[in-house]
């Protein structure tokens, strides 16, 4: 094994002589293919490829161990946690390193399943991630409720208001940005309907980190984080604490993370994300006119299809969209994936599903217009040529799935 002396093993990353690549379509075998499907994963960016590969040979130890390359590890990962806070606006010690959303959810939906009184709510939207409402209905399968949503995807606030003056839950639980739609959700106004009636709030921060602003999500009780979702790594993600009380850890073991979250941290996946992040927060948030223009072009071009939610906030990269009535959606896929292009039914977490979306559902849709949605998203690197590409193959494969004129 390579030997690191400790004064190397502190110094800083080697500054990059040139501007990183831009990230090249996605390659299957020897063909390029045409990736909208960023939602569901972002492919590694270049800068945070470096910071792993770097980590990896500088900062091998346990942090946890005791001896000097352990400590060396250990003062990376606390430098990391600090940056993250000045990113979210918190303090570092509210932050805890886990493997992504989905262990993230669990740890709070089962920190309030043991610690909330037994007769107390966790509200959460009808809209949330799975890895939110399954671990709900896990750890307090009779004791949540679902907050309803209006027809344009965003929580129903004025049903809210009503019923926080009438009872107050244990926790609340809503996105940030909804998954399938893109519908930015009015957490702002969320978060201080919470104050006023002291309810701890929980965000699901992971399609709005990296896309939107980062600053003041530190705000929120809770908030969960997924590098993969803006060019970090994949198995690693952050979880925003409580400042004050102890967690109810859903990993027993060792007393890493402050005792919130056994097992050896995950250095050099915790750099890359963070490194990913830098990248996306000091490029700034992109503009929705590729999107909103392939939006116009779609509608003009493909008669019979609509765009889900086009009147509320959407991310810059999103667009959900009924399709021209086909035989299934998942034609569409195939079709698609044959012409060299990637996207979605929606939630891919999700896929696989015979159900209807439950996002689409809460939202008032039919389940013969849920069986008509693609959801096609960009990345930040995805171009004016890129968008044209999509529309070009939606052109051709609902070209392909028309029926033959009867002779």
């Amino acid at each position: 094994m390579r030997s690191v002396s400790p004064r190397a093993a502190l110094r800083p990353l080697p500054a990059l002589r040139k501007p990183l690549p831009r990230l090249h379509p996605v390659q299957r075998g020897q063909v390029a293919v045409l990736y909208f499907d960023h939602n569901a994963t972002s492919p590694l960016h270049p800068a945070a490829r470096l910071a792993w590969l770097d980590a990896t040979e500088r900062f091998i130890g346990n942090p946890s161990s005791l001896h000097r390359v352990g400590a060396r590890a250990d003062a990376v990962l606390s430098e990391a946690r600090e940056k993250l806070a000045r990113i979210l606006g918190c303090d570092a010690l509210d932050l805890v390193f886990t493997s992504g959303a989905t262990e993230s959810a669990n740890t709070v939906l089962h920190h309030a399943a043991r610690t909330l009184a037994p007769d107390a709510e966790v509200w959460l939207s009808a809209i949330e991630h799975p890895c939110v409402t399954a671990a709900a209905s896990h750890y307090l399968p009779k004791r949540h409720r679902l907050i309803p949503v209006t027809r344009e995807g965003l929580v129903d606030l004025n049903w809210l208001t009503k019923r926080l003056k009438r009872t107050r839950p244990g926790l609340l639980a809503v996105m940030a940005v909804n998954n399938e739609t893109g519908v930015i959700q009015p957490t702002r106004e969320i978060l201080t309907l919470c104050r006023a009636h002291g309810v701890p709030f929980f965000c699901d921060a992971v399609q709005a980190i990296g896309k939107l602003p980062a600053t003041g999500w530190g705000d929120c009780d809770w908030v969960s984080g997924s590098a993969h979702k803006f060019g970090g790594p994949r198995g690693v993600g952050f979880l925003k604490c409580p400042a004050k009380g102890r967690v109810e850890p859903l990993l027993r073991g060792g007393a890493q993370e402050e005792g919130r979250r056994a097992g050896t941290e995950n250095v050099a996946g915790v750099l890359a994300m963070i490194a990913a992040l830098e990248v996306r927060t000091q490029a700034g948030v992109p503009k929705p006119a590729l999107r909103d223009h392939f939006e116009q072009q779609l509608l003009k071009t493909l008669p019979g299809s609509a765009i889900v939610a086009a009147p509320s906030p959407r991310v810059w990269n999103t667009t959900l969209a009924l399709m021209p009535e086909a035989d299934c959606r998942t034609r569409w896929v195939v079709k698609l994936d044959k012409l060299g292009v990637a996207v979605s039914t929606g939630s891919a977490c999700a896929s696989g599903k015979e159900e209807p979306s439950p996002v689409l559902t809460a939202m008032g849709y039919s389940a013969t217009d849920a069986a008509r949605v693609l959801r096609f998203s960009a990345g930040w690197e995805s171009t004016v040529a890129d968008w044209e590409k999509l529309l070009a193959a939606l052109e051709q494969a609902h070209r392909e799935m028309k029926p033959a004129p009867r002779k």
